[in-house]
């Protein structure tokens, strides 16, 4: 069954290699290393490198051979996106350029102070939106990235103990389900919730929907909440462009809040979700079996 595992992709000494080349020998000697890292990957991680290939030639029906190259290029820009998260949360955020497409419609949820929803995924560069939001005026409404625990973790050993500061604060998905309360208690302050809500864990609710041509499980917990609240909400993507240049995607749904459900949200989730992954494809970086084609295809 396809699920996530709750690990994100990259290891402790990976994270070291990128950080010691960041810190001492630039930002474009850590992109070299990239080159191997890639190749590496393609060859002896054998699970991912499978799932990607049919993303590429089943999803995005490319060729063989035009499989087998995005699958480099995917893991060389999901190297470059770590690289790049880390050098920001070094202080090094002015080597970027960002720029937006929505930045009013972000602005404009902020101002509402009404409480709200920002739904992204694990395509482009979700994890540092905690950068982008601080471009906005948050005197008064706060953001609340949910991350799992094993993301926290991550953050707070890689990320948490450098010198550039984030005024977004988290909220950790956790078993006891007390990351509902502070949800809810989040929501009642008037506050932002920004949920990456793309990936299934076995054993929770899940709803469905076609996604790039097959059906899909997706949790349903952010989309139940999203219609059962009836708050603002926007479908937010960050992603890599050339160079060191990143962009905001910030979309409003196509339709009203009085009339929603749960499905409604996720139907415009997938949707804005397909919209980037025609323009961006080489940006898509949920290494397992996302689709269960591994599953028919045996």
């Amino acid at each position: 069954m396809a699920q996530w595992e709750g690990k994100a992709k990259g290891t402790p000494l990976g994270y070291k290699i990128f950080i010691f080349f960041i810190k001492h020998l630039g930002l474009n000697a850590a992109y070299s290393i990239l080159v191997f890292v890639a190749a590496y990957y393609v060859v002896f991680s054998f699970s991912t490198t499978r799932t990607s290939y049919f993303y590429f030639r089943k999803r995005l029906e490319q060729s063989f051979l035009e499989s087998i190259i995005s699958i480099y290029k995917n893991y060389f820009v999901f190297g470059q996106t770590l690289i790049d998260r880390t050098a920001i949360s070094f202080g090094l955020k002015d080597k970027f350029s960002f720029t937006y497409d929505g930045k009013e419609k972000v602005q404009a949820l902020l101002d509402k102070k009404t409480g709200g929803f920002v739904f992204s995924g694990h395509i482009g560069s979700f994890n540092i939106a905690r950068y982008f939001f601080d471009e906005f005026d948050m005197t008064d409404t706060a953001v609340n990235l949910m991350v799992t625990d094993q993301e926290n973790e991550q953050i707070k050993e890689f990320v948490g103990a450098v010198s550039y500061d984030t005024n977004m604060r988290f909220i950790v998905i956790k078993d006891d389900m007390s990351h509902i309360f502070e949800m809810n208690d989040a929501l009642g302050r008037g506050e932002v919730i920004v949920f990456a809500s793309d990936r299934y864990v076995e054993g929770i609710q899940y709803i469905e929907q076609e996604f790039l041509g097959k059906s899909v499980k997706f949790p349903s917990g952010p989309y139940k909440l999203a219609a059962r609240k009836k708050k603002p909400m926007l479908f937010m993507y960050i992603m890599k462009g050339k160079n060191k240049q990143y962009h905001l995607y910030a979309k409003e749904p196509e339709f009203t809040a009085d009339s929603i459900k749960p499905s409604h949200v996720l139907k415009e989730y997938v949707r804005n979700m397909e919209i980037m992954i025609k323009k961006y494809p080489l940006q898509w970086f949920n290494y397992y079996d996302y689709w269960e084609d591994l599953k028919s295809d045996s």
